[in-house]
């Protein structure tokens, strides 16, 4: 980073609200992003998810079914 000179107080103390305001965004941030992780957890994601390969399976099963006869 690149040292900053300051002429007044004014600026360092402008400059020092603009840091602290940063920070507290990037703290909002991290919350959203570990709710998120959270809410993909929950057991009824994770069911979705084994759901969503269940169904897979059986188009898989039976397009081969499907094809064996009309072969």
């Amino acid at each position: 980073m690149a040292k900053q000179v300051f002429t007044s107080f004014e600026e360092i103390d402008q400059r020092l609200t603009i840091l602290k305001l940063q920070r507290e965004i990037d703290k909002e941030q991290l919350r959203l992003h570990v709710n998120r992780t959270k809410a993909n957890f929950y057991p009824t994601k994770l069911l979705g998810g084994v759901g969503g390969i269940a169904q897979k399976l059986l188009i898989s099963f039976v397009a081969k079914k499907l094809l064996k006869r009309f072969n």
